[in-house]
């Protein structure tokens, strides 16, 4: 059942630029059940609260809850602008409806937002996955980072309305995903992990937030919003809010792919943690290493020394 905040009548026509977004925020788990999608017995999750607080104090959206994808229907896309997930799992959501959703994006009609564990969702259809996966940007490929961890922001362009409101260098502690099949070439990211700081550095780069086109569409993405905490930060909800603003076309800001500047972070991550400058042209090489690391290998290290010492051997030629 949709339970709604401050909506006016639905209609099948796109809100008047004025009027507040439509956005239907999906918060279901399928397994795994995050402490920001948890719903007591007779309330709402705390991602939902601060959904409902951030649609009331910005006034720049309504929005409609639920916890059940069966409920997106290629109909109920009509009455929405944007489509906001907070998912876990293999979600109830068949290829035709999927479909009718990237149509909907694609063609203009809608928006979409995927916080933190959308990166850690699928579709319960065969090739649903790898659909999902090629949609988002990026598959959960594991979280060195766990909750509570100190990390440090990069901003890769300071003044991007999407990431402006996180000063370059915020110093902060949650749980960061990083991920496999991402693609640099198709994807703009604004922030990514400073290796500089923290207790875990890798020698890789680990995207924190992008966004892209889709056709007529745009989509953004964020690793944060793990706890309760982050989701109360009134910088997150300040980056939620004009991500929903910008998905639905109320707020300019570039999203062509940045796959040099997503170089750049490649090379800075190499040289903070192996201590050498890494060659030009050696990003994707780097990129590579996060599948070789030892925690994936059960501890043997073999690849993963091999492969840092070409490199390092490659930026000394």
């Amino acid at each position: 059942m949709f339970l709604a905040l401050g909506l006016a009548a639905c209609s099948s026509m796109p809100t008047a630029e004025g009027a507040p977004v439509r956005v239907l925020y999906l918060s279901q788990s399928v397994g795994f059940v995050h402490d920001t999608a948890r719903r007591p017995t007779d309330g709402l999750a705390p991602s939902e609260i601060a959904m409902q607080e951030m649609a009331r104090d910005s006034g720049a959206f309504a929005v409609e809850l639920t916890q059940d994808a069966r409920e997106l229907t290629a109909a109920r896309l009509n009455d929405i602008d944007v489509l906001v997930f907070g998912t876990t799992g293999s979600l109830p959501i068949d290829r035709q409806t999927w479909s009718a959703i990237v149509d909907w994006i694609e063609s203009g009609r809608g928006g979409f937002v995927g916080i933190h564990s959308a990166a850690d969702t699928a579709l319960d259809f065969e090739g649903g996955q790898e659909a999902y996966t090629a949609f988002i940007g990026g598959r959960f490929d594991g979280h060195p980072w766990t909750q509570g961890t100190p990390i440090r922001l990069t901003n890769l362009e300071r003044s991007h309305p999407l990431a402006s409101m996180w000063p370059d260098g915020t110093d902060f502690a949650e749980e960061i995903y990083q991920y496999t099949a991402f693609e640099p070439d198709r994807v703009r990211v604004l922030q990514t992990l400073d290796m500089s700081a923290g207790p875990i550095r890798r020698p890789y780069p680990v995207p924190i937030t992008w966004v892209r086109e889709m056709g007529g569409g745009r989509l953004f993405y964020t690793n944060l919003g793990h706890t309760p905490s982050t989701w109360a930060d009134p910088r997150f909800r300040r980056q939620i809010v004009d991500a929903i603003r910008w998905s639905a076309h109320r707020l300019d800001a570039p999203a062509a792919a940045n796959p040099a500047a997503q170089d750049w972070a490649a090379l800075t991550a190499f040289a903070i943690v192996e201590g050498v400058p890494a060659r030009a042209g050696s990003a994707g090489d780097i990129r590579d290493l996060q599948a070789l690391h030892p925690e994936k290998h059960n501890g043997d290290t073999t690849a993963w020394d091999l492969a840092r010492l070409r490199i390092r051997a490659a930026s000394a030629k």
